[in-house]
């Protein structure tokens, strides 16, 4: 289908995708639960810097920290590799390929239906941290709203470009689905989703700096509590953005290459 009429069809798809999220909310409803990490980190970190800052986080600021992560969370989730694996296993992959718009985008769709429902969590959260621990929680100018909507969008692009970069390499292998585990598992220690990555030993800082999981999560986070400059904000998005350009090729170039793989086994 031409850039076009895949345009045309985007809201047809992100309305089906609503509706598949409505319908199955007690599964989003499972999955924000097993988001809650973060405020587990919240209450020991807070607890270790009630007498003393941690770097330059105090009590306020690890709790205003840890909600924006929540939130980034909430907004840059994915779960297309899961889908995949599962379609390509049963073989309902081949029902996406009949339909005149690539799978991705309807992955896309899908993995974006959800975030109405996620905004009735968001909204009231971050409002909740403006209240009670002041407008540092949200960006403090008007390029501040724009450098942390745009790492938004970065972070929820690595996310999704890495689910359908892992997804698809079940096309290769029986499943990739520990890979996924594997991904997670670094997310979960380099990212910022459970320690902020500046508490690092600069040594490894630097090195997270080279790697995409602290721009899923940590970047939008820092950029929400108006945690960098200008100069340095615009450097992190540049190499967030680089990340984002890297994992479409990569994803794509996949993709294509193991759908081939699927029509031979198909035939």
């Amino acid at each position: 289908m031409s850039v076009r009429g895949t345009l045309r069809a985007l809201p047809t798809l992100l309305r089906v995708g609503v509706s598949e999220a409505v319908a199955y909310r007690a599964e989003m409803l499972v999955w924000v639960l097993g988001t809650t990490m973060p405020f587990i980190s919240m209450a020991l970190w807070t607890a270790v810097a009630r007498y003393e800052p941690v770097g330059r986080y105090d009590s306020h600021d690890f709790v205003r920290y840890f909600l924006a992560i929540f939130v980034v969370r909430q907004m840059t989730g994915a779960y297309a590799a899961w889908q995949i694996n599962y379609e390509v296993r049963q073989g309902t992959l081949a029902m996406r390929l009949l339909r005149p718009i690539s799978p991705l985008w309807s992955y896309a769709a899908e993995n974006l239906g959800t975030f109405p429902l996620r905004l009735l969590l968001v909204v009231p959260l971050t409002l909740f941290s403006v209240f009670t621990l002041g407008t540092r929680s949200v960006p403090g100018t008007a390029w501040g709203w724009g450098f942390f909507l745009l790492a938004l969008v970065g972070g929820w692009l690595i996310t999704f470009l890495a689910n359908v970069l892992i997804g698809s390499l079940s096309l290769y292998i029986e499943s990739s689905n520990r890979l996924m585990d594997l991904w997670f598992a670094f997310f979960m220690i380099c990212s910022g989703y459970l320690y902020p990555v500046e508490l690092f030993p600069p040594l490894l800082r630097g090195l997270l700096g080279w790697l995409p999981f602290r721009y899923q999560v940590g970047l939008p986070a820092e950029l929400m509590t108006n945690a960098h400059g200008f100069t340095e904000a615009l450097g992190l998005l540049g190499l967030q953005w680089s990340w984002v350009a890297l994992l479409l090729g990569l994803s794509i170039l996949s993709w294509k290459r193991g759908l081939k793989r699927f029509a031979a086994y198909g035939g």
